[in-house]
C-alpha cells in the first residue's frame, strides 16, 4: 500500500431518495478529502452527517440511491465496485461504528464469537488464531479481563464497554479508515474521555483516517485536526480545528454562539437563526 495521495477522495457526493412526494436530497454536491488524520463533521440533526457516512460504505438501500463524480478509497473506485466487492471492504478497509453501538451487537451471541466471524470474515485464520487476537484488541481498547468479557454476552456490559467492545470489533481487520457516527453521545463524561483516549492512540499508533461524526462542536473542535460543518445536506464551511473561532460562515458562527462556555457563563445563549439561502448557497468543497 502507497502512502502517495490520500485515503479517502470524496467528489460531488449525493444521496437521494425517492418518495410519492418527489426526490428528497439527504447529501447535496459533498466534496471532502481523508488522510491520516482525524476528520470532524458537525452538524445538527437532519444536516446528512450519518448519511453521508453510511453512503461511503454503500449503506444506501432503495429507495434511497448515491452518486458522485468521485469517490474512492486509496484509488479504488467504490462507487462502481460490486457488491462482493463492497462486503471485502467493509470492515477490512473501512469500518463504521454505528450510534448507539451496543445495540448492533447480535444479543444472542456472544462478544466473542462475534469478534472472531467479523475477523474472519476478511481473514484467512483458525478460530484459535481469531480468539487470540480478539482478547488482545479487547485489552487494546482498556477493557479489563478481556478473557472474562469475551464470553459475555451484550447485555452483560456497560454502555462504556459496549462502546470499546465494538471499537474492538471493528478495528480487528485493521482498518485503514475508521467512521465514528456519534460514539460518544450516550457515555457520561469520563467514559467520554475515556473512549476519545482510546481512539486517538488507535489513529496516531495505526496511522489511520478518522472520520468523527457528532453533535458536540467543542467535542470535535478538541479532538480533530480539521472540521467540516453541514447544513441541510451540504457542507458550509471546513476549516482547521484550530482556526475554528475565526469561522466565517453565518452557521458556523451561530452554532459556536449558542454553545454555554463555562469560563464566561451568559444568562442566554443564543438562538440559532437559519436563513433559507444557507440552504441554496454553493457547496463548499472540503479537498485538500
Amino acid at each position: 500500500m502507497t502512502d502517495q495521495g490520500p485515503l479517502l477522495d470524496v467528489e460531488n457526493l449525493w444521496v437521494r431518495f425517492r418518495s410519492r412526494a418527489g426526490m428528497f436530497e439527504a447529501v447535496r454536491g459533498v466534496s471532502f478529502t481523508l488522510g491520516r488524520e482525524r476528520l470532524g463533521i458537525v452538524g445538527e440533526s437532519g444536516s446528512g452527517k450519518s448519511m453521508t457516512g453510511r453512503a461511503l460504505l454503500r449503506l444506501i438501500r432503495p429507495p434511497g440511491f448515491v452518486e458522485a463524480d468521485r469517490m474512492s478509497l486509496h484509488g479504488e473506485d467504490i462507487l462502481q465496485a460490486s457488491e462482493t466487492r463492497m462486503r471485502q471492504l467493509r470492515g477490512g478497509r473501512i469500518s463504521m461504528i454505528m450510534q448507539d453501538p451496543k445495540f448492533s451487537l447480535n444479543p444472542v451471541m456472544t462478544v466473542g464469537q462475534q469478534m472472531v466471524e467479523a475477523l474472519r470474515a476478511h481473514e484467512k485464520v483458525t478460530k484459535a488464531q481469531a480468539r487470540t487476537r480478539a482478547i488482545e484488541m479487547l485489552d487494546e481498547v482498556a477493557i479489563r479481563e478481556p478473557e472474562r468479557v469475551y464470553d459475555l454476552y451484550p447485555h452483560e456490559v456497560s454502555g462504556g464497554m459496549g462502546q470499546r467492545i465494538m471499537i474492538a470489533m471493528m478495528l480487528l481487520p485493521n482498518p485503514e479508515i475508521l467512521i465514528a457516527d456519534e460514539p460518544t453521545s450516550a457515555l457520561d463524561v469520563s467514559v467520554q474521555l475515556q473512549v476519545l483516549d482510546i481512539m486517538d492512540k488507535l489513529v496516531r499508533d495505526r496511522g489511520m483516517g478518522l472520520i468523527f461524526i457528532s453533535h458536540d462542536l467543542n467535542l470535535v473542535a478538541k479532538f480533530c485536526d480539521r472540521i467540516v460543518i453541514m447544513y441541510a445536506g451540504r457542507i458550509v464551511e471546513t476549516c482547521k480545528a484550530s482556526e475554528l473561532r475565526q469561522a466565517k460562515h453565518p452557521y458556523t458562527l451561530g452554532l459556536l454562539n449558542s454553545v454555554p462556555d463555562l469560563e464566561h457563563p451568559r444568562e442566554r445563549l443564543d438562538v440559532l437563526a437559519r436563513d433559507p439561502a444557507w440552504r441554496e448557497a454553493p457547496s463548499v468543497s472540503a479537498r485538500q
